[in-house]
């Protein structure tokens, strides 16, 4: 049994049985994946399939089994690879991080400029998404970090850090009904206003609609969007009056109006959610410290080996935060 046969029978798993499909994913032949799967069958003593002419159909009871355990060994062999490889100090590799428009465009730029700068072998990619998709591919192994925000709840889908916290603003044209001098919008302004805010307010749950059942009135939401900057597109072309994230308006909006929304709208944490039971680069590590400089670097790989309980200090808020990043 080796590791090429257990990457060959999990890549068959994911594959949906697409023996072309998983022999394409792990640059392979057909015919040589086959082989390797028929030598591990042979050794096992057992089918992992069962077979309909040349096709797979479905995956035998102790064949869910072997995959399952395989995966665990692929993992465990992975960890061994990066454990070496941040012990060797090695400079070069990949990192990928699952996360939404809003950090991508306005939180990390200046982040992993620091870190290539420190690693310029290392290549970034990023994977945009909206939260539960982002914390899919971090589940799935897609992704090595997931960045995302709440408003206050912390994510349970790995081990979550939170980095800083941010408030959302109110944003109008300006020339706009609610631009009034000093005046700075109500909840009750608001009710009364198409509203154009992120995919996830039209959800019952959403911390917006909470936000305004509390108070007793009911949000119009006229438009949604995972693109800060296309909210503020439909900002400006009338269509309704914007519900966004702090860090996606910049001194560029000469032509808008913001405020603070109102204290009933809670404020939000920005999260960076790590893969648990999975090694890290040092890298990766360092793009967590440089979002969250609050974090003591011990402390987060005693927590990530599991022998540390979380105790992470309260966020900053945003605006401290951008200060440290950028000088």
């Amino acid at each position: 049994m080796t590791l090429t046969q257990l990457r060959y029978l999990v890549a068959i798993a994911d594959a949906d049985l697409n023996i072309t499909l998983a022999a394409a994913r792990v640059h392979a032949t057909q015919p040589g994946l086959s082989k390797q799967l028929k030598q591990l069958e042979d050794e096992l003593g057992f089918l992992l399939f069962v077979r309909k002419g040349r096709s797979l159909e479905s995956v035998t009871p102790a064949g869910g089994e072997v995959i399952a355990r395989a995966r665990a060994v692929l993992a465990e062999a992975n960890n061994i690879r990066t454990y070496s490889a941040n012990q060797r100090r090695e400079s070069q590799g990949q990192l990928i991080l699952a996360t939404t428009h809003t950090q991508a465009r306005f939180v990390l730029p200046p982040a992993i400029s620091q870190i290539k700068r420190a690693y310029p072998q290392v290549s970034v990619h990023l994977q945009q998404a909206g939260e539960s998709a982002a914390l899919d591919l971090l589940s799935e192994g897609d992704a090595d970090i997931a960045i995302i925000s709440t408003a206050g709840e912390q994510p349970q889908a790995g081990i979550a850090v939170p980095l800083y916290r941010w408030r959302r603003l109110v944003l109008v044209p300006r020339g706009h009904a609610l631009d009034r001098g000093d005046a700075v919008p109500s909840m009750g302004d608001l009710s009364t206003q198409p509203l154009i805010s992120y995919e996830s307010s039209t959800r019952a749950e959403s911390s917006l609609q909470r936000a305004f059942a509390g108070v007793g009135l009911q949000p119009s939401i006229a438009l949604t969007a995972l693109d800060a900057d296309l909210i503020k597109t439909y900002v400006r072309a009338g269509m309704g009056v914007g519900l966004l994230a702090e860090m996606a308006v910049t001194a560029a909006d000469t032509d808008l109006r913001a405020w603070a929304a109102p204290a009933a709208i809670n404020e939000c944490i920005a999260w960076a959610v790590l893969p648990r039971e999975r090694v890290l680069r040092d890298y990766a590590l360092e793009l967590v410290h440089v979002l969250a400089p609050q974090l003591d670097r011990r402390d987060l790989r005693r927590v990530l080996d599991g022998n540390q309980v979380a105790d992470w200090p309260p966020p900053p808020t945003w605006e401290s935060l951008t200060q440290t990043i950028t000088s």
